[in-house]
């Protein structure tokens, strides 16, 4: 036998080996689906999902569906067409994501979800999000406390679509409501959007002036209050978010913000990259399909050891 014919044959012998042993080729593929990288937090998650998988030896495509069904769905059938071995996927609606996750499956690509759940078992292979209502109890807590249980004020909530804006607003009513002096004055959603916040703050601001405090849906529109009411000179008023950014970190650190709750986008997307990884060498998903992660209330006491969506121990 010639020594070509030798080297080659140990070539092959040695990718057969490594693909007996379960590591990731460079040809495979995790495609990561979110949200715009505007926002902190979806950037957060992507880079983190991102820095896990070419950890573990595979090639990512990172792609952003604009909270858009339709480009979701297109988005998810380039991750088919490109050969992806699985999708870590923020998913565009509750109900619109349905159809493409399934879409997904029936190519033989699982999808691996994270933050925001769909409203369907059993065609995602996990579902991995944050303990929204127990996040949403602590930071209500810290509000009422911050408010003196008492004085008007206003609700910010998110996307009507996402499941994440009504499990929010639910756990900070369980807490607020049980305190008569606290009275809502406004209520409105601001899409999860900073300019949206801004806008519809001053709005509010102008018809309710006697406002105590702001309870957000989460930091981005947090950020576009605070921004609002500094504005028109109104550093009194409480404003309590929910993500944990640095933003709002920092916010917190120079007296704006007051408090947010911590959820851990980074672990949850490295936590679905590593569940993927064991799926796509030995086809066991995880004990459960939805999985949720607690949350952490983040004051002026532990906001230095918050980054990019982490707390440092």
């Amino acid at each position: 036998m010639s020594l070509k014919r030798l080297l080659l044959g140990a070539a092959l012998a040695g990718v057969m080996a490594s693909a007996a042993m379960g590591t990731a080729l460079a040809a495979d593929l995790i495609a990561i689906i979110t949200p715009s990288h505007d926002n902190p937090f979806f950037k957060a998650e992507a880079q983190g999902a991102e820095v896990k998988a070419k950890a573990l030896g595979y090639d990512t495509l990172v792609l952003v569906h604009d909270d858009d069904a339709n480009k979701q769905s297109q988005l998810i059938d380039t991750a088919i067409a490109r050969g992806a071995k699985a999708i870590i996927l923020d998913n565009a609606g509750a109900a619109a994501t349905v159809a493409a996750v399934q879409k997904a499956k029936d190519a033989g690509v699982p999808s691996f979800l994270i933050d925001r759940e769909i409203n369907v078992a059993g065609i995602a292979v996990a579902q991995i999000v944050s303990n929204n209502y127990q996040g949403a109890q602590a930071g209500a807590q810290e509000f009422v406390r911050l408010m003196g249980e008492k004085g008007n004020y206003v609700e910010l909530v998110g996307r009507e679509a996402d499941t994440n804006a009504g499990i929010r607003s639910k756990g900070y009513h369980d807490v607020i409501d049980d305190y008569p002096d606290l009275k809502m004055v406004a209520r409105q959603s601001a899409n999860w959007s900073q300019t949206e916040a801004y806008s519809k703050m001053e709005t509010i601001l102008q018809a309710n002036p006697d406002i105590k405090g702001v309870i957000s849906g989460n930091d981005t529109m947090a950020m576009g209050a605070i921004a609002a009411l500094q504005a028109a000179g109104r550093k009194d008023v409480i404003v309590v978010g929910f993500d944990g950014s640095n933003d709002v970190r920092d916010s917190i650190k120079q007296g704006g913000i007051k408090a947010t709750v911590l959820q851990p986008a980074y672990l949850q997307a490295q936590t679905a990259v590593e569940q993927a990884d064991t799926y796509i060498k030995t086809k066991k998903g995880p004990a459960q399909e939805k999985q949720l992660m607690d949350c952490v209330l983040i004051t002026p006491d532990n906001a230095g050891k918050l980054e990019t969506f982490a707390l440092a121990n």
